[in-house]
């Protein structure tokens, strides 16, 4: 099995980590392990690697890769979902941690490989599952969510102002037959947006709605705040919480959450002193998310979209 990944912002990520030879590190995201890969050569003695991933092909090739790569640091490599990461770390015997990356983007193994039905450049059954095992696909998305509940998730998930018309077409055509493909749902698509009213920046009609329905299928962004804010509270003091987005619903949710965690006071901005006792538990070493050099986005059209944000755990013993 090939899994190709090419790792977006990998020297700005292993400069944010803040890499010590003897730290445990946690990759949430673990992919192809791009990053990990890098991370593990980095750590020496006593050093430690957990990787997490939901996707059993990347939990085989990560496993392959880190077995190749020359350290004398250990590494573990967990299947889940890495909002359960806590959990799933005290199961594995793993403490508190040095650094956490994590890696919002889809895999360019899941995009690439056709049958897994990321890509509407692809025919392909309607799938989109980053966990194999699960029940839900886009399938049972497409065919048998309400047209209220499409028109939420185009809406909400993808930013698509063509939501109700294009859910709304899903709904007729699928009376005749399911929606089984990729293709027919681009076709649908395609039909549903007026082509006068097309987005102007060059970007496919189906971009919005394929991105919207992989978010509902995977459950991507609800979890998300409370995951940073258990991640970020398994860090030793100067650790570093990495994480990587890739449209504006995820960075919106990790910048808000970075600033609540900095400064949760909620006591009036006309009090003169914080009386609500909130202190923050970290630092913001990223005001404004870091982004890939000219250099990089020669190399890797992916990482255009690519936004790193990063905070650090204050000590207050």
């Amino acid at each position: 099995m090939s899994f190709h990944h090419l790792p977006v912002l990998l020297n700005e990520c292993l400069d944010g980590l803040n890499l010590k030879p003897t730290g445990v590190y946690l990759d949430c995201t673990l992919g192809g392990a791009g990053h990990s890969s890098e991370i593990l050569q980095r750590l020496g003695e006593g050093g430690l690697l957990v990787g997490i991933d939901r996707d059993a092909e990347a939990i085989e090739a990560a496993t392959a890769r880190l077995s190749a790569v020359p350290s004398p640091a250990r590494f573990q490599v967990l299947r889940g979902n890495f909002h359960d990461a806590p959990a799933l770390l005290r199961e594995a015997g793993v403490g508190s941690l040095d650094g956490v990356l994590i890696d919002l983007g889809v895999s360019s193994h899941q995009l690439d490989i056709r049958e897994r039905g990321f890509s509407y450049h692809d025919d392909a059954r309607l799938d989109m599952r980053m966990d194999q095992s699960q029940a839900l696909s886009a399938r049972e998305v497409v065919n048998g969510w309400s047209e209220d509940e499409l028109n939420r998730v185009l809406r909400d998930y993808g930013e698509e102002k063509w939501a109700r018309q294009i859910a709304r077409v899903i709904c007729d055509r699928r009376k005749a037959a399911p929606i089984e493909t990729t293709s027919q749902l681009v076709e649908i698509i395609d039909a549903a947006i007026p082509k006068k009213f097309r987005q102007g920046d060059g970007s496919h009609p189906a971009r919005r709605t394929f991105q919207a329905l992989r978010i509902a299928v995977n459950d991507e962004l609800d979890p998300l705040e409370p995951a940073l804010r258990a991640l970020a509270g398994l860090l030793n003091p100067g650790g570093r919480l990495c994480v990587i987005t890739f449209h504006s619903l995820e960075d919106r949710i990790v910048k808000n959450t970075f600033r609540s965690l900095a400064d949760p006071c909620t006591c009036p901005k006309s009090f003169p002193v914080c009386v609500c006792g909130k202190k923050p538990t970290v630092k913001l070493v990223t005001r404004k998310p870091i982004t890939a050099s000219e250099a990089e986005l020669a190399q890797n059209s992916r990482s255009r979209s690519a936004s790193l944000r990063i905070v650090e755990k204050l000590d207050y013993k």
